[in-house]
């Protein structure tokens, strides 16, 4: 027998080992996330990992700079009923360029893209791979299984 094929039951058997250890560990969690010394080794924790990663916090920050002050401008087009000030104003092309080369505006069709797109229609938000990816990259999805 090949060591990847499993009958049903051993299966069933390390479904349950797993279901089993992740209540455990999580009832181990909630029983001692408001101790004291928890609390003081989580931060810790979290403290040196800071000041090991500050360095790549910064680069990141560096880097993605350019789009993150695309994004805080679509957003405060968006939120002042402007938007169309964003296409038409030559100071913001190269933003709205970076924003829809990263994919802001996925929804949209893309021949309307090449072009002003219409303001009538509603304007996307980020798509859902860009919120979190930020964390997502760091640690992994930790919690994908639960």
């Amino acid at each position: 027998m090949n060591s990847n094929e499993f009958t049903k039951a051993e299966i069933d058997q390390i479904l349950s080992l797993y279901k089993s250890q992740k209540i455990k560990n999580k009832e181990r969690y909630e029983k001692i996330k408001d101790t004291e010394s928890f609390k003081i080794k989580n931060r810790k924790r979290a403290n040196d990992h800071y000041h090991q990663n500050k360095k790549m916090y910064k680069d990141r920050y560096q880097n993605d700079k350019d789009l993150a002050r695309a994004k805080s401008c679509y957003y405060y087009y968006k939120k002042n009923g402007r938007l169309s000030d964003l296409w038409e104003l030559s100071k913001h092309s190269d933003k709205y360029e970076l924003l829809k080369k990263h994919g802001y505006f996925s929804d949209q069709n893309p021949s309307e893209s090449i072009t002003a797109p219409d303001t009538s229609s509603s304007h996307a938000d980020p798509s859902s791979s860009d919120k979190g990816s930020f964390f997502g990259s760091l640690i992994g999805n930790l919690y994908g299984g639960s």
